[in-house]
């Protein structure tokens, strides 16, 4: 899933799987996670749910559609 936002913001969600998932998620039995990328860069936390990093992703565009030069704001 990837959403481009302008030529210096792109922002996607990826899944981790097994060993990829941090161990304090993995120590309450998830095995599965979520991560934001800012331009393939890890942002933040490990989510366990994709709602969860759903939102964080929408926190990101907000930010960086602000700051663009063309923006209404």
């Amino acid at each position: 899933m990837k959403f481009e936002v302008s030529m210096q913001g792109k922002v996607d969600i990826a899944v981790m799987i097994g060993s990829g998932v941090p161990a304090n998620l993995r120590s309450m039995g998830r095995k599965v996670c979520w991560v934001v990328l800012l331009n393939g860069e890890r942002r933040g936390t490990a989510f366990s749910s994709r709602d969860e990093a759903q939102e964080c992703k929408a926190a990101w565009l907000a930010q960086l559609n602000a700051e663009r030069p063309d923006s209404q704001h």
